[in-house]
């Protein structure tokens, strides 16, 4: 029993992580957010609920000035300011905005928003417990490959996140009236506005998709369903 303390003090130390993140990212938000309040795009959004059945979707600005899009593990969809003011700017439309907000519905519909959280935790539980076993074989360098390993590891299963929640939204916007074209024309622009494109860096490596390989996954989704 005791030789596998370490892995079950790994896996209690997930746990716990894994409350206390919802807890400080729910309250953060809670914090920081007020609903958005922007006519035009409540039009858009008024067409996105139709779709998917629902009174309205509310979205939140949160006020920080990074720009990005994000879904909390509660369900609720977020804005950052500095993304909401981009659009008022003139640099992004409503239309791409539009967007955004159907790729974080993806993800929570898919289950990814709560999902990740859990993967967070039990990304470091399971790290913990694979460099404590590492170590005692490879002394030194054990936990160095444990955090390459799970860094890679938990690098994939964004990127399939994110694949999905690409599918969901172009589905969403075609069934909407949108289309799809305003979602692969923002991906063209976020690269230039957060320096995300990641063109000197492996794929592989990558929490997101690069935007051609986004791209193209799109337009062989909207291939495949007029097929």
């Amino acid at each position: 029993m005791l030789r596998f303390a370490p892995i079950l003090l790994a896996l209690l130390y997930g746990v716990l992580l894994y409350r206390f993140s919802v807890w400080r990212t729910t309250r953060e938000l809670d914090a920081r957010s007020t609903e958005l309040v922007d006519p035009r795009l409540k039009g858009l959004t008024d067409d996105l609920a139709r779709v998917v059945d629902v009174p309205r979707i509310k979205v939140h600005i949160y006020e920080v000035e990074a720009v990005n899009g994000l879904a909390a593990p509660d369900g609720r969809i977020f804005i950052t300011r500095g993304f909401y003011n981009k659009y008022r700017a003139g640099e992004v439309t409503a239309g791409e905005m539009a967007s955004v907000i159907a790729h974080e519905l993806g993800h929570v519909a898919l289950g990814h928003a709560r999902r990740r959280m859990i993967d967070f935790s039990g990304q470091n539980a399971l790290r913990t417990a694979l460099a404590m076993i590492l170590s005692r074989f490879l002394p030194g360098i054990g936990p160095i490959i444990a955090n390459s390993a799970m860094s890679l590891l938990m690098a994939r299963l964004s990127r399939s996140d994110e694949y999905e929640a690409d599918s969901y939204a172009s589905a969403l916007l075609i069934k909407a009236g949108i289309g799809t074209d305003p979602q692969k024309s923002l991906f063209e622009k976020l690269d230039g506005m957060t320096g995300a494109g990641g063109a000197n860096m492996p794929a592989w490596l990558m929490s997101h998709p690069k935007t051609p390989q986004r791209i193209a996954a799109i337009e062989a989704n909207e291939a495949k369903w007029r097929g």
